[in-house]
């Protein structure tokens, strides 16, 4: 595989000229390059006025081998060709060099140029490009390769270093401008001036970043404002990304350059394709194909323009507790969530799934647009976020299964599309139930990001090594007991009045992120069941169950059936439009012939969320069904509820909703108690931990309002 190189523009705040001379003076030798041992000049042409030097020389190169590899070589140094181009009338300086050495076996290719800033002809810049191609060495082709590019990296920073060298040693000699050439019919007309000379001047004060004006524009922009803006400078890469190592600018300006190449919509931000190479290790195939798949759901999705087009509804803002919150000691904008308070199943069954996740992307949008805020504020570059969680108040509840499954899908479009975004985690007050949650989430979390987590339970937040190493003093929330106020919501329990269908999600004008919800809705008329059939292939699987009884009074029943259903016909009442009505029990079929009820009907009230499982005895379809009745007796003796009797007098012909999820489970997944979800694959949070069992199935169910 052939390896490659390209730097990013290094800039010298010197003339060309200036740059010119210092650069003359690495040769014959430069005792600053230790493993250059000499150059000996092949040929030498001057053009006759003087504007064109062309130079070709033979140089010597000690490369650090293990001495067994030079042995098996047989060679003790290596030479390479290199030409250069000197062109004073263009002012630039073309630098082409081949290996000589093993030709036939190894082909090394490596390119630099010097020439004029293209916005300040004062200033030089420089770029470098080289490409290695072992195409056989011995069998020592690896480590070949290895030592070559380690070599030559270690190289790179150091050829920079050189130049300043010798800049500095030209000033102190004086030499502080060197005239531009001119043809020799106008040098007759020129006087010769005398120029003062100069103290030295340091250069780290002259080569720090003040190219903001030439790089603006760099990221993200459509149309370069200059011939150059479609590359890098590396004061900016600095400044702006943070250390680089040679081969990480490489892989960022190569990447870079084959999206401006092949990417025919917007170029994103060089801070955001620096995440993904760092996501997958500065592999470029992987960071591209990951980078790839991210630009085109963001163009399906117009997630560019979420801020913009996202207006979460005013609930949310009371019930969905976190918030920015100033930032931490590292000058990272800094998160807040309450997970603790929130209702995180009120807020899916209220909002959905896409509204939800449209949600949290405008957080993670809104922390991006953050990070280069902070950036120019703070002058260092900051390219993530910390999110401190506070889990005071988590339970089981929060461990519900639908829930759990729309965080982890929620966190899965996230770590594909926002990766290397988490600067640090904290979690302070974890409660015992903490190691069940992180069972769940961990594994769908990328390792990179879990070396971010940092939990503290009980009060080990506070004093020295909790919160205060991370976040100053001044700026920890009131409710950690610190003296700053905080403003994010406290969440609370989300009314049951809020809770929406799919259909009533259906009258947003977003494109949908997800195409499938995790909660299914319906409706319900008298005569007219809504009824699902579950198909189980093992016997003792178990089946689940979570739904909400938005409107009207229903009957849950579980049904086996010995036949396969087919849809029955609508009737006109209930195939309206957004209508959910299904109906597989045919009228002809038997009770205790066609099909039999493995469940006691379950009573179940406006109002009320029912969850609970059936473990199954035998293979073959189970029908669900939600069925508008009357009087329906859950005691042992012959005599009505009151209150059983008064809802059958309520019944009438309008139609019932009811919001379920289903889900089957195998037995070895399943408990039927709270440590179920130990895995997961594990069943509901809130299944009763009283499961009863016989020889035919085992259920548990739990109602709550």
């Amino acid at each position: 595989m052939v390896q490659k190189y390209q730097s990013p523009v290094r800039v010298y705040k010197y003339s060309f000229e200036m740059v010119m001379a210092a650069y003359e003076k690495r040769f014959p030798t430069c005792p600053q390059i230790p493993v250059f041992l000499g150059s000996e000049v092949l040929s030498d042409v001057t053009s006759e006025d003087g504007s064109l030097h062309v130079i070709e020389r033979s140089c010597k190169l000690n490369v650090d081998a293990p001495r067994l590899l030079k042995k098996i070589a047989g060679v003790e140094y290596v030479y390479f060709i290199q030409k250069n181009t000197l062109n004073w009338k263009d002012r630039t300086l073309l630098i082409e060099a081949h290996n000589e050495t093993f030709a036939s076996r190894v082909t090394v290719i490596e390119t630099c140029s010097y020439s004029v800033h293209p916005e300040n002809e004062d200033w030089t810049c420089f770029e470098q490009s080289a490409s290695l191609d072992i195409k056989s060495f011995f069998g020592f082709e690896n480590t070949v390769e290895k030592i070559a590019m380690k070599q030559y990296t270690a190289n790179i920073k150091r050829g920079k270093e050189v130049i300043e060298y010798y800049l500095n040693e030209l000033i102190a000699e004086g030499i502080t401008e060197i005239p531009r050439w001119v043809p020799p019919e106008k040098r007759a007309l020129i006087k010769p001036v005398t120029l003062p000379c100069t103290p030295r001047l340091d250069l780290d004060s002259l080569t720090q970043s003040s190219t903001k004006d030439a790089t603006s524009g760099l990221s993200g922009a459509a149309e370069p404002t200059t011939p150059d803006a479609d590359k890098l400078d590396a004061d900016y890469i600095e400044r702006y990304l943070g250390q680089l190592t040679p081969m990480q600018e490489s892989c960022l300006i190569q990447l870079r350059q084959w999206l401006q190449e092949t990417h025919k919509g917007k170029i994103p931000k060089d801070e955001h394709i620096l995440r993904f190479l760092r996501a997958r290790d500065f592999n470029m195939d992987k960071a591209r194909e990951m980078l790839c798949q991210s630009l085109t759901w963001r163009k399906q999705y117009q997630v560019d323009y979420i801020l913009e087009t996202w207006r979460p509804p005013a609930f949310l803002e009371e019930y969905y507790a976190g918030g920015w919150h100033f930032h931490d000691r590292n000058g990272r904008p800094l998160y807040i969530l309450r997970l603790g308070q929130m209702d995180t199943k009120g807020l899916v069954k209220a909002l959905g799934e896409e509204a939800l996740l449209r949600h949290v992307l405008s957080i993670n949008e809104e922390g991006q647009k953050r990070c280069e805020e902070n950036t120019k504020i703070f002058g260092r570059p900051i390219t993530s976020w910390t999110c401190l969680v506070d889990l005071e108040g988590l339970n089981m509840r929060h461990l519900w299964r639908p829930g759990v499954k729309a965080l982890l899908r929620i966190i899965e479009v996230v770590e594909a599309n926002y990766p290397e975004t988490l600067g640090r985690l904290l979690i302070v007050r974890a409660p015992r139930v903490f190691p069940v949650l992180w069972t769940l989430v961990s594994p769908f979390i990328n390792d990179n990001t879990r070396q971010k987590f940092l939990v503290y339970s009980g009060n080990n937040y506070q004093g020295v090594g909790g919160l205060v190493d991370y976040i100053d003093k001044e700026i920890i929330p009131d409710f950690l007991g610190g003296d700053c106020l905080c403003n994010v919501p406290e969440g609370g329990l989300v009314p049951k009045s809020l809770y929406q269908t799919e259909e009533d999600l259906e009258n947003s004008d977003h494109i949908k992120l997800w195409t499938e919800t995790i909660y299914q809705s319906a409706h319900v008329f008298k005569g007219a069941p809504h009824e699902i059939v579950i198909e189980i292939l093992e016997g003792s699987s178990v089946i689940t169950w979570d739904f909400d009884i938005l409107k009207g009074d229903l009957v849950f029943n579980i049904f086996h059936s010995k036949r396969s259903p087919q849809t029955a016909k609508k009737d006109p009442a209930t195939s309206a439009p957004g209508v959910n009505n299904v109906q597989l029990i045919e009228r002809s079929w038997v009770l205790g012939v066609d099909y039999s009820m493995v469940e006691s009907p379950l009573m179940c009230r406006e109002g009320e969320s029912i969850q609970g499982s059936h473990i199954t005895r035998w293979p073959g379809l189970y029908i669900l069904q939600w069925k508008v009745t009357g009087h329906v007796s859950n005691s042992g003796t012959a005599l009505p509820r009151v209150d059983d009797v008064l809802a059958s007098l309520q019944v009438s012909s309008h139609k019932c909703k009811v919001m379920y999820y289903t889900e089957v489970l195998a037995s070895e997944d399943f408990r039927g108690s709270m440590t179920s979800l130990e895995s997961c694959h594990s069943g509901f949070s809130q299944l009763s931990a009283g499961t009863t069992s016989s020889s035919q199935s085992q259920s548990s169910s739990l109602i709550s309002r």
